[in-house]
This record gives C-alpha cells, sequence and structure tokens, in this order.
C-alpha cells in the first residue's frame, strides 16, 4: 500500500497520512528572508545531487506521517551518514509529504538533511538529543537577531516559542523563526500537539516551507531560490549543499 498525503483545504486544513491525522496549517505567505546578506563576491554555489524519495513502508509503521518510511531505510541511511535515526526519519516523512502537498517541488531529503546540519547538527547543538517522542532536550535556540550580525527582526510572538518579548531568534533543530513556525504549524508525529523543537513536526515545517518557496528543487535556480528562502547567505547555501551532496554520496552505492 502507497500512503498518501491529501490535503483538505488550499488556505489551511490537515493532512491525512495512511489513514492517521497529521496537522499542517497551509498558509500562502511571502517567505521570510533570514539574516545572512548574499554575498556578490563569493564562488558560485555547487548545487547539490537531490537523493530520490524515501523507500515507503509496505504499510504504516507508526503514528502521524512518521509511518510512512521504511524503517530498513532509515536504519541504513543513519548508519550510513551519522544522522541520528530520529533526524533521518524525520527529513525522510517530511520530504514525501511535502511532495504530496507541492507536486513537483523534488525537496530530496538529503537537502533538508543538509540544512538540519548547518543549523543545529541534527539537533545535537549545545549536547541536545532526542527524547523518544522527538522533543530535542534542551531546547535549540538561536542568537537573538537584533542586527548586530544579523537581520534586525522584532518580537513576533511575544515570547511565546522563543522566549523573548523583545527581539526573535530562531528556535528548535530546524530552526525556524517564530513568525514562519506561527505560519506553518505542523504535526509530524501524528501527537497533534505542533512542536518547534520537535524534529518531526519542524521537519515538516520546513520542508513546506521550502517547497512553497520555490518551484523545483531540481534546477540549480529552484534549489538556490528554496535555500534562500532560509538564508540568503552564499556561504550558507554552500554549506547546505556541500552536506546535501556528501549524504548523497553516502547513500548511493
Amino acid at each position: 500500500m502507497v500512503a498518501r498525503w491529501v490535503p483538505f483545504a488550499a488556505a489551511g486544513g490537515a493532512v491525512v497520512v495512511a489513514g492517521v491525522l497529521a496537522t499542517v496549517l497551509l498558509v500562502p505567505r511571502v517567505p521570510e528572508v533570514l539574516p545572512d546578506a548574499a554575498e556578490p563576491d563569493a564562488p558560485a554555489v555547487t548545487y547539490p545531487d537531490q537523493a530520490p524519495p524515501p523507500a515507503l513502508a509496505a504499510e504504516p509503521t507508526g503514528p502521524g506521517a512518521i509511518g510512512v518510511v521504511d524503517p530498513a531505510w532509515v536504519d541504513a541511511t543513519a548508519a550510513a551518514t551519522g544522522i541520528p535515526r530520529e533526524a533521518v526519519l524525520a527529513y525522510g516523512a517530511a520530504v514525501i509529504g511535502a511532495e504530496e502537498i507541492f507536486p513537483g517541488c523534488g525537496l530530496g531529503w538529503n537537502t533538508l538533511a543538509g540544512i538540519g546540519y548547518t543549523e543545529s547538527d541534527h539537533g545535537r547543538h549545545g549536547g541536545a538529543s532526542f527524547d523518544a517522542n522527538g522533543h530535542a532536550s534542551p531546547e535549540i535556540f538561536g542568537v537573538p537577531l537584533d542586527g548586530v550580525d544579523t537581520a534586525h527582526i522584532p518580537d513576533t510572538d511575544g515570547g511565546e516559542f522563543d522566549g523573548t518579548a523583545d527581539i526573535d531568534r530562531a528556535i528548535g533543530p530546524m530552526q525556524l523563526i517564530p513568525q514562519t513556525w506561527r505560519s506553518w504549524p505542523s504535526d509530524g508525529n501524528g501527537d497533534l500537539v505542533p512542536d518547534p523543537h520537535n524534529i518531526y513536526d519542524s521537519a515538516v515545517a520546513a520542508a513546506n516551507y521550502l517547497c512553497h518557496a520555490t518551484t523545483s528543487f531540481t534546477t540549480e535556480q529552484g534549489w538556490a531560490e528554496g535555500v534562500a528562502a532560509y538564508n540568503t547567505a552564499t556561504s550558507y547555501a554552500q554549506t547546505v549543499a556541500t552536506a546535501a551532496q556528501r549524504y548523497y554520496d553516502e547513500t548511493s552505492g
């Protein structure tokens, strides 16, 4: 049986994954470009290959979106790359779902993993690790976006998500800013509690945000536009691309 993600509505609603509810709010937004400025004199980015979609489970093997991914694929990919198993599962499920919602997006799990590596070392920043439900502990917060070495992003959440009521900072293993999370609250593990500090939830939000930001990750221009929605710095794109290509090479033998 092939698991399908079917959106209820274009402006908002939920997604059914193999009969299990996984919430995702679909609200069109202009991509919020994160702090770093583009670097016009930087070398051109070497764009990575996009890994094929993860293998699907013959039958759902767990709650929520994560149940669609073949556990054997997850184990083999985690062993080959050194990425935590929870993160591999989250990336794989998220790109499957994003392709259903945004047909033709072509986001490879390895590019999403490249962003996860660049943002938080797959949720390991500061010694964090995931509990059985995918929640990162300790929770991961970025630097204040106060305009000193970053763009200036005034507070958008009253401290609800990032704990600071005077300025924004990125949150969770995928380092989404509060405004982005508010636009794309997601439940990837089926517990019906959208949580930006949960790798399954934040990976779904990140994948949908990325696919909304570009037409397709299968072209160099589309890949660049998608990643720039996360961070416009050329050095950022190259770091993501290098990690993504490494994961592709480690798993395509």
